[in-house]
């Protein structure tokens, strides 16, 4: 959803652009991450999560894989400081996103307490939209077209996991299956299509193989390790690559 209007971009007001920002929810990736949740909301049921928790997790948390991630080790019976330690690493690569998005939006007269707000709102698909469209709009109505857009999709996802919630229960198990499915798929390749560098994916890679093995070996403890072992090996891999290519460059 595009931010072009019939009315003058310079006339606009705020909440004109907030109303534009909003629409962005019937677009392809927006609406692939809303059934995605309604997976989520059948994963929730199974891991005997309650309509609240649910509810209250996708505010709260607001990152699919990042949910995800804090159910599985739930279900692996993890210590809560494992569980922290696990969706904090996940998280940590929203940071270069907030990082990218927010001198795109902010302006002398944004006030920071906005701006940290509106941070939560970051995840893959939010940036992506963010990244596609907030340089068509004027830099002083950045902050409420991204607010109309990052607020929306959060609530509304929120509200299609409360409503689902029930409802999936009542499914033909093949068709809850089919959901449940959905959001480890949208968790595989929103991160395989986030990824801008050959170290990520390599990361990513590891992880894939490494978490069903020490599953195995470690159950409370797999997502930690395969995510710190993935990511310490990649980074290794990559940093000898970086190595070699500089030494053939001068060479």
């Amino acid at each position: 959803m595009t931010p072009e209007s019939q009315e003058p971009s310079e006339t606009r007001s705020a909440l004109s652009w907030f109303f534009t920002g909003m629409r962005g929810i019937t677009s392809l990736p927006a609406l692939i991450l809303m059934t995605s949740y309604v997976g989520f909301a059948a994963f929730a049921l199974e891991a005997g999560l309650t309509r609240g928790e649910a509810v209250a997790m996708t505010l709260g948390v607001w990152a699919l894989p990042a949910q995800m991630i804090l159910v599985g080790t739930m279900l692996a019976n993890a210590n809560i400081a494992a569980s922290f330690l696990a969706v904090t690493l996940s998280s940590i690569r929203m940071m270069p996103m907030v990082a990218s998005i927010m001198p795109e939006m902010r302006t002398k007269k944004t006030p920071l307490a906005l701006l940290l707000f509106l941070s939560h709102f970051i995840a893959i698909t939010s940036w992506v939209f963010a990244s596609t469209h907030l340089r068509k709009v004027p830099k002083e109505h950045r902050v409420a077209y991204f607010a109309g857009f990052g607020i929306t999709l959060t609530c509304t996802n929120a509200l299609i996991v409360g409503v689902s919630y029930g409802i999936v229960s009542q499914f033909p198990p093949v068709v809850a299956g089919a959901l449940f499915m959905l959001t480890p798929v949208y968790f595989i390749s929103s991160i395989w299509a986030s990824a801008r560098q050959p170290v990520v994916r390599l990361a990513f890679v590891f992880g894939i193989v490494l978490g069903p093995l020490l599953a195995l070996v470690s159950p409370q403890f797999d997502v930690l390790y395969a995510g710190i072992g993935g990511g310490t090996a990649a980074y290794l891999i990559d940093r000898y690559r970086r190595k070699r290519h500089r030494a053939t460059e001068a060479a």
